[in-house]
């Protein structure tokens, strides 16, 4: 039986690179690096960056993201941050809840959210999307 989300390993091409985005940047702690790889982590998150100098550093096409939680007092703050380190943002927030999409230096899509799924749901009973069903 599953119990949880164990970890997230992203593919990056330049470490030393990554580990400034996510560590100096996103303010992930920042827990080990060794020649090929690094932990960082956040409450509930264990974060494993990897090296393949292969990986294409495209962003897909398609709508696979990574969301980050922020609180709603940091959101503004953290938006400017990002908009300062000039990252490229991917997408308008079109759900409830603030949100600002962006990608990460190998083109990962990252998203920095205020809310929760409780919060999620109670937005989409208020205007649920075409053909939602809710379970107890």
């Amino acid at each position: 039986m599953l119990s949880g989300f164990n970890h997230l390993t992203l593919a990056v091409t330049d470490l030393n690179r990554s580990v400034r985005f996510y560590h100096d940047l996103l303010q992930l702690q920042l827990d080990a690096t060794w020649d090929n790889g690094a932990y960082l982590s956040l409450p509930g998150l264990w974060l494993c960056l990897s090296l393949d100098p292969l990986r294409p550093t495209a962003p897909a096409a398609e709508y696979t993201h990574y969301a980050f939680t922020a609180d709603a007092s940091s959101f503004t703050a953290m938006v400017e941050r990002l908009r300062a380190a000039k990252v490229q943002e991917w997408r308008d927030n079109r759900s409830e809840g603030a949100s600002f999409y962006f990608l990460d230096p190998d083109g990962h899509k990252l998203e920095v959210h205020v809310g929760d799924m409780a919060s999620r749901l109670q937005a989409c009973r208020a205007k649920p999307y075409a053909g939602m069903k809710f379970y107890p």
